[in-house]
């Protein structure tokens, strides 16, 4: 049977593969498993969701397998995913849940658990999870007074705002910001803490109808942002996901700032501010090569992780580091906040241009993006392409041949038969030539 948890919490076709039923029971096992430690008191848990329409049904199913496993459920409503991930550490809850398929079409949806203090699930714990489920018939239910009630609570949004701007290092006026909500979970978010900040602020897609989400729009959509950006002649625009734990950015002339670069103008604030402990930023594997070369050339270390926000999260915590992120938008700042949070590091990012008085593309320019070309090669046994000679020895050839200036990744798909290739080069011609030079090797391989 396939693993139930992906990469990040259990997601699919909201009603089809994921539905009412798999919701209750995964909630259900959630609360026994996550509140199983300290038997002195009834579980809480705190539920969110994005504006999906299938979040008003999930939700619901949610709140019934949590109670009826004998867990109080605080109604949060609407909020991004963060901002469900603090209150569960401000209201001394024991676990969380967010209902979002995140950047995902509409139709589709999904369950985000989290740990007591906010904290993402380790895999060992997802896996006993998917056990109680498994086993769930030998769980007697709480009956009268042990069933679990529901609470809304509604200050939430007033609550995680609170927390954003006690994480602002400096005020933001004079900023002229553009911020594209993806019609999700940040729709009231994220214009009116970017105005309580101090800028002046112009919100598009925000408007969500439970069928817009990310239509078009949001971070996986740049184009109404950069046209928006030029036409209003603004600072900068902020792009959002579904459930605003992304952020990625335009500067004034529209071109895109994606999460290498805001990690690398983040990394450098946090190293001049004394704010970067070891002086170590956290990125996965996919990072680009520039961001590399950028933090060497400017004494930061650079420590790379799997493919993953909860391993950045994992890294960050093991070594009790101040900054990770992904080359997605996917930043984590674990003084603030205990997974990645979109509205946080887009006030951090804007915090630094009002602070420097440099521009965007200044501040960005401190990396330079190397060309990348990945392509997904469709292979019989992926396992025998990873410890092929013929592909090894390929790879380092290509290595060599590259020199300091470039980088090769091969990476196996986890739940396909596929494996990624991807070359950096100074020239995209020479990352391409790279790339299906490998792409032959590895489908000859598989």
């Amino acid at each position: 049977m396939a693993r139930l948890f992906g990469t990040d919490g259990v997601r699919g076709l909201a009603n089809g593969d994921l539905g009412p039923e798999l919701a209750l029971s995964v909630a259900a096992a959630a609360a026994r498993v996550l509140a199983a430690h300290d038997s002195s008191h009834r579980p809480v848990a705190v539920v969110g969701r994005d504006p999906r329409a299938s979040g008003e049904m999930l939700q619901a199913a949610v709140a019934a397998g949590l109670t009826s496993a004998g867990a109080d459920v605080m109604q949060v409503g609407v909020l991004p995913t963060p901002g469900v991930a603090h209150l569960v550490g401000e209201l001394n809850a024991d676990l969380g849940v967010m209902i979002s398929a995140s950047h995902n079409p509409m139709p589709d949806n999904g369950i985000k658990l989290f740990a007591d203090g906010g904290h993402k699930l380790a895999d060992t714990i997802e896996d006993e999870i998917e056990a109680t489920i498994a086993g769930g018939a030998g769980f007697t239910r709480p009956t009268g007074a042990g069933v679990g009630r529901i609470y809304d609570i509604s200050d939430a949004l007033d609550r995680y705002l609170a927390h954003l701007l006690k994480a602002l290092p400096n005020r933001l006026e004079g900023l002229r910001v553009v911020v594209d909500c993806a019609n999700g979970a940040a729709w009231a978010a994220a214009p009116q803490v970017y105005r309580e900040a101090g800028a002046e602020v112009i919100a598009i897609h925000a408007l969500p109808d439970g069928e817009n989400i990310n239509d078009g729009c949001g971070s996986t959509h740049l184009e109404d942002l950069r046209e928006t950006v030029l036409a209003e002649r603004a600072d900068l625009g902020i792009a959002h996901d579904g459930d605003a734990d992304r952020c990625l950015a335009v500067d004034a002339a529209g071109n895109e700032i994606d999460g290498d670069q805001i990690m690398a103008v983040l990394a450098l604030a946090m190293k001049e501010a004394g704010e970067l402990t070891d002086d170590t930023l956290v990125a996965t594997v996919m990072s680009n090569l520039g961001l590399h070369l950028a933090m060497r050339e400017h004494g930061v270390t650079l420590r790379t992780t799997a493919v993953g926000d909860r391993y950045v999260l994992e890294e960050l915590r093991a070594g009790g580091l101040s900054l990770g992120g992904e080359q997605s938008g996917h930043l984590v700042l674990p003084a603030y906040a205990t997974t990645g949070d979109g509205l946080l590091t887009a006030m951090r990012l804007m915090a630094r241009i009002a602070d420097t008085g440099r521009p965007l593309a200044d501040l960005a320019g401190v990396m330079t993006r190397l060309p990348q070309v990945l392509v997904n090669v469709k292979v019989a046994d992926k396992a025998a392409v990873a410890t092929s000679a013929t592909v090894n020895e390929a790879v380092a050839e290509v290595e060599a041949s590259l020199g300091e200036t470039g980088r090769v990744l091969l990476r196996p798909s986890g739940t396909e038969q596929l494996v990624r290739v991807m070359v950096e080069a100074p020239s995209h011609e020479e990352a391409e030539a790279a790339a299906q030079r490998l792409v032959g090797v590895v489908s000859a391989a598989g």
